[in-house]
């Protein structure tokens, strides 16, 4: 059976920011630009704009993911903010509560909580960050449930109050790449958010199952799905192709445990590797749209139809700075016009 048609301008749009250091930049560089990137997306109309968290990656510098979703937050004005996710692994339940209700207190309405159950980071940074404790990703569902308590109304005989936190109400989404985090959301009523951007052999069958399988609750009523989009479009398909040589370079340091600043582009880099390394680096990506503005456009609506995604994620990474605002300039736009018949 053929997926039913989505309309693009049913779709909200959104961007996931890793806040790449780039070949021959600095943080603070990189910094800047997201603080750019975020008030481009603002004007474009974009619903949310959401920071990573990676540890020991020198092309990443989006590890104080709470500093910056702060930093963002006051450099826009209505978009909501927030974390794509906190790896709750790596952190107390309390001590994100009171970060993320700071936040909340600052920017009332603004800010969002992505939770993903990962560390994110290789076993001696994980060791660093958690020090003596002996957490795991087993305790994902027990830590989530308790920053929900963290995070709600106080209860009579409560002990432990975030503060700031408590009475927020600081909405709570469930990552994942795996069927794992869709099951929970579904059990627990919560939107979810699938990092196909990096890892999409799941992505049809996890939101099957969170669909199939979800309960409302006292947040969501329905289920409410992000689908994570790698993007870079240009004016021609064959611009778009040259810059995505940037995230291709990125993608196969990924693959090959080489990982480094995010790169310049080059002219026919996937040509010049083997089939096996061409094959890696499009799997990785199955779920990228790379391309002019009709290809771009025709991409996403494949991607709706498959998906029926409430909401799609985009994660540019183009070396130039103004040249990944051109990119979301152009799938804004292509977002808003029908593809035609």
């Amino acid at each position: 059976m053929n997926p039913l048609p989505k309309p693009l301008q049913d779709i909200r749009l959104s961007l996931l920011d890793l806040v790449a250091v780039r070949e021959g930049g600095t943080v603070a560089d990189a910094l800047a630009i997201a603080r750019r990137t975020a008030q481009h997306a603002e004007a474009l109309g974009f619903t949310r704009y959401w920071l990573a968290e990676h540890h020991n990656m020198s092309g990443i510098a989006s590890s104080a993911t709470a500093v910056l979703v702060g930093h963002i937050a006051g450099a826009t004005e209505r978009m909501r903010v927030g974390s794509g996710g906190v790896m709750l692994p790596n952190h107390a339940p309390l001590v994100v509560a009171e970060a993320f209700g700071t936040l909340a207190e600052l920017y009332p309405g603004r800010i969002d909580l992505g939770l993903g159950r990962a560390p994110g980071t290789d076993p001696l940074t994980m060791r660093a960050l958690r020090r003596d404790r002996r957490e795991t990703e087993d305790d994902f569902p027990r830590d989530v449930a308790e920053l929900q308590r963290l995070l709600g109304d106080p209860q009579p005989g409560q002990r432990l109050i975030a503060m700031p936190g408590a009475g927020t109400h600081v909405p709570i989404w469930l990552l994942g790449s795996s069927l794992f985090s869709a099951q929970l959301a579904a059990e627990r009523g919560l939107p979810y958010a699938f990092a196909s951007h990096f890892a999409p052999r799941y992505l049809l069958q996890a939101l099957d199952m969170y669909r199939h399988n979800f309960k409302p609750s006292a947040v969501l009523d329905k289920p409410y799905a992000i689908v994570g989009v790698p993007l870079v479009a240009a004016p021609t398909d064959a611009e778009a192709q040259y810059l995505a040589s940037s995230t291709y370079q990125r993608v196969l340091g990924i693959l090959t445990g080489q990982r480094g600043q995010l790169p310049a582009p080059v002219a026919g880099f996937m040509e010049g590797l083997d089939a096996q390394a061409r094959a890696a680096i499009t799997d990785f990506l199955a779920c990228a749209v790379v391309g002019g503005p009709d290809t771009v456009r025709a991409g996403l609506q494949q991607l709706a139809n498959a998906t029926q995604a409430d909401e799609f994620m985009l994660v540019s990474d183009v070396f130039d700075p103004a040249l990944r605002l051109r990119s979301l300039d152009i799938a804004a736009a292509a977002m808003r016009e029908p593809v035609p018949a």
